[in-house]
């Protein structure tokens, strides 16, 4: 039986590097998966997916307007699915995890999807929103704060490295914008020791 997965983490967590991981596993397999990214997060060129150990992947993109679970039942009446990937899923519309979730349900495809669960104000993005609510399985990848403990706070950062608390919700950005902390540091604003 098909399940729905939600791996989620700060920045520079790993998250880009196990999604092409298990895309890399699925092939290796014979098998047919099918990663996405959403259109917005152009950062390495529009449909790449890059991790910063130097891994990429080339992948078809999606918009707020996409509907996933049609697009997945015409692939996959054209060759078997087995197995949906998505990028950055915090940017899915709350339409859009739901019809992930009756892709699991009505099509039988597993969907893992990967994401931030929280922007810089901590607060959570839509699409981690009812992600945690629908998500069979829910994983939180860790990732560290320059001080070594568990970082799960995604701070923006100014041009002179101070912590921003305020701006638009979506900044597409990497490491020039964003730097992992804990919570002592992210509510310091202490982005670096």
């Amino acid at each position: 039986m098909a399940s729905l997965h939600y791996k989620f983490a700060a920045m520079n967590s790993g998250k880009s590097t196990q999604l092409i991981q298990a895309h890399f596993n699925y092939c290796e397999r014979g098998m047919n998966p099918l990663a996405m990214t959403p259109a917005i997060d152009d950062r390495f060129g529009v449909g790449v997916i890059s991790a910063r150990v130097g891994l990429t992947l080339k992948v078809e993109v999606f918009g707020e307007e996409s509907d996933l679970f049609e697009l997945l039942r015409e692939r996959n009446e054209q060759k078997r699915i087995d197995v949906f990937i998505v990028d950055e899923a915090q940017f899915l519309t709350k339409e859009q995890v739901y019809q992930l979730a009756r892709i699991v349900d009505e099509l039988d495809i597993p969907v893992v999807a990967y994401g931030l669960k929280t922007d810089f104000r901590a607060e959570l993005f839509p699409g981690s929103y009812h992600l945690l609510c629908l998500a069979d399985k829910v994983e939180e990848l860790k990732s560290i704060c320059w001080c070594g403990n568990k970082a799960h706070m995604n701070a923006r950062v100014s041009a002179s490295g101070e912590v921003m608390r305020d701006g638009a919700q979506v900044e597409i950005g990497g490491n020039d914008r964003y730097v992992s902390l804990c919570r002592k540091h992210y509510l310091e604003g202490k982005a670096y020791s």
